[in-house]
């Protein structure tokens, strides 16, 4: 299926949509910046779990690759991402991450149903407010990326080896814009 609007065809995914309007990208682009890579106690393979479950749970195969390759690449273990994407409460991940992802699946579907349950046990596995904030605007946001990506019909690449160099770029340049940002797709 072709992209429902004209969009540079060596840049697909978000990637392409981001390229369209500069204007309305650079905001999101820092917010994704400060969220996955500022500052945080979560570590940036944990925050881009939150980006690949909520991706997977929203079906935008375009974003779930590309935070599926950085989260193997930051967390230097693909099975970690696949056993998140395929059940939580069994993956070798933290109980507070855990009850993190828990959290970002329920934002992904309706933010209402996060309960003051799945924010008790959260907090009583160690997370932070900042943790707790981050978790459901990371959500959030993805849940954003997902609908923008799928809703334009942005092109998806199949070739898993494009996710891989895609991941490459995420993990050393982060979010911002820069110059030949794309040169190694």
């Amino acid at each position: 299926m072709a992209p429902y609007i004209t969009l540079n065809e060596q840049l697909p995914g978000i990637t392409g949509l981001l390229d369209y309007r500069k204007d309305t990208a650079l905001p999101i682009r820092e917010l994704t910046q400060i969220l996955l890579r500022g500052t945080s106690t979560l570590t940036e393979g944990e925050r881009e779990l939150i980006a690949t479950v909520v991706s997977a749970g929203n079906g935008c195969a375009f974003c779930t690759a590309a935070h599926s390759a950085a989260a193997d690449i930051l967390m230097e273990d693909a099975a970690i991402v696949q056993q998140v994407k395929g059940n939580i409460d069994t993956a070798p991940v933290s109980d507070k991450m855990k009850a993190l992802l828990t959290i970002a699946a329920a934002v992904q579907k309706n933010g209402k149903l996060v309960t003051p349950e799945m924010v008790e046990k959260a907090k009583a596995n160690g997370a932070t407010d900042m943790e707790l904030h981050d978790t459901v605007l990371i959500a959030a946001l993805f849940s954003l990326y997902n609908r923008y990506v799928d809703g334009l019909a942005s092109v998806t690449p199949t070739d898993p080896a494009f996710y891989q160099r895609l991941g490459i770029i995420l993990r050393d340049k982060g979010y911002l814009p820069s110059e030949n940002r794309y040169a190694d797709l």
